[in-house]
């Protein structure tokens, strides 16, 4: 059993106390908000994530974590420390590390012991040789320590089954003793553990996460091309995904990628590049495709009932992904903000996010179900692609609705069926609601002419 401190006890913060803790480890959890701590002591999430709950009770219950505002009780009996803080995107894009030198602060002044100090939070290449100078310069005497870059790949909604059964494990440190001793801490997970340097691992992070971001914005692109010739870009993503160098997954178009991570890494990394007098053409070709995913919603929206003043619009999602209630960088902010600049009155539906949203969406009404929110509904915009909302009764959904316009953002339904329901419905990279002879006709004319 060994002995770790986590600071921080966001998404992936306690996701990780929790986990190491579920497999037998002494876990102190830290956090400056007392309020979180609290409820935590209470058995009370901060967060929505499957699973957490279940497993922080679990493991409290077992006297194997605990939580504290303390940096001096966590570190007093600690041998590894994680760093799981916030790194928002500054002003430019720039990532903000001011959480990581308080934190990095803290630890100096509070260690009383050797201990290995694990950057988990995403933080630009280099912070782990500027972790190391701030804990030498706050140290009130010398004391050993090694800093350690071990980035997370969790996904918010599947982070428990991530953590627990991860692709590889990436651990990168100067000090080659630290960096085995890290290992050993992962093995239980039996997973393919990547050792190298600081400044390589924390690239590997920013990297993967930029081309999983490009993924998203290539198949989007490719959804804009086949909405205009009349092919099905679920139909080509699902035929691209076959061949292995490809692989299905990160090839699901829509309204663009949200939340913590894709959008202020891909920044943070163009900024970066910037920095170093690179220009980075494609970072900056993938977050311009993003951007233009929101207005092209609102647009079909026009382009299928007009004007859209004084007219009901309900909002099906407002998490920017499932299974979580994070709204960083949801897709649904913009989307509600533009409908209410066109003059539209905007309801919207979330089985766990209306309570984080309400305060961002305050001209937006919150209804507690789907058929509530379908009610006088001129249009219903699908931002979200909860399971909930692929079961729904669209019979029903469709008689509550003044007009049954549906624009789904996700692909969650066949275009087919709902025309056939009666629906008049728009997907992304459907072609023209599936009028294929239509677009054979423009196609054919084209080539001829």
């Amino acid at each position: 059993m060994k002995q770790i401190t986590v600071i921080g006890v966001g998404y992936v913060g306690l996701v990780t106390a929790a986990c190491f803790s579920d497999l037998g480890n002494e876990v102190v959890a830290l956090d400056i908000n007392k309020e979180r701590i609290a409820g935590l002591k209470r058995g009370e999430m901060p967060i929505y994530e499957p699973g957490l709950e279940e497993l922080v009770q679990r493991n409290i219950k077992a006297g194997r974590i605990s939580f504290t505002t303390s940096y001096k009780d966590a570190l007093k009996s600690a041998e590894f420390v994680f760093i799981c803080v916030a790194t928002p995107s500054g002003v430019d894009g720039e990532a903000d590390l001011k959480h990581v030198a308080a934190a990095s602060r803290d630890i100096a002044k509070n260690m009383s012991a050797p201990l290995i100090v694990i950057n988990k939070s995403t933080v630009p290449v280099g912070t782990g040789d500027w972790v190391a100078d701030i804990i030498k310069q706050h140290q009130p005497k010398p004391i050993d320590f090694s800093v350690v870059s071990c980035p997370e790949f969790l996904r918010e909604g599947s982070a428990i089954a991530d953590f627990m059964n991860p692709y590889r494990t990436v651990l990168g440190s100067l000090d080659e003793e630290a960096a085995d001793m890290v290992a050993q801490l992962h093995l239980p997970l039996r997973a393919p553990i990547v050792i190298t340097d600081l400044r390589t691992a924390e690239m590997i992070k920013y990297a993967s996460n930029a081309f999983l971001s490009t993924k998203i914005s290539f198949i989007n692109e490719i959804a804009n091309i086949c909405e205009s010739l009349g092919a099905d870009v679920k139909e080509v993503a699902a035929g691209m995904g076959f061949d292995e160098r490809i692989g299905p997954d990160m090839l699901n178009a829509g309204i663009g990628y949200g939340g913590s991570c894709f959008p202020k890494d891909i920044k943070a990394l163009a900024f970066m590049a910037e920095e170093m007098s690179i220009e980075p053409r494609i970072l900056k070709a993938v977050m311009e495709t993003n951007a233009e995913r929101r207005e092209r919603i609102i647009n079909r929206l026009i382009e299928v009932i007009g004007d859209l003043k004084g007219l009901n619009i309900g909002l099906l999602g407002l998490a920017f992904k499932p299974n979580t209630d994070d709204m960083r960088e949801a897709p649904s902010i913009e989307i509600a903000q533009k409908l209410i600049a066109q003059g539209a009155r905007v309801k919207a539906y979330d089985p766990v996010a209306l309570e984080v949203a309400r305060p961002l969406l305050p001209k937006v009404e919150m209804v507690d179900n789907a058929y509530k929110l379908a009610e006088g509904c001129d249009a219903i915009v699908i931002n979200t692609e909860w399971n909930e909302f692929i079961q729904l009764d669209l019979e029903e959904i469709k008689s509550k609705m003044k007009q049954p316009v549906i624009i789904d953002g996700r692909n969650i339904y066949d275009p087919e069926k709902m025309k056939a329901l009666g629906f008049i419905y728009r997907g992304v990279g459907r072609g023209y609601n599936n009028d294929r002879d239509l677009i054979k006709k423009e196609i054919i004319q084209d080539h001829v002419s």
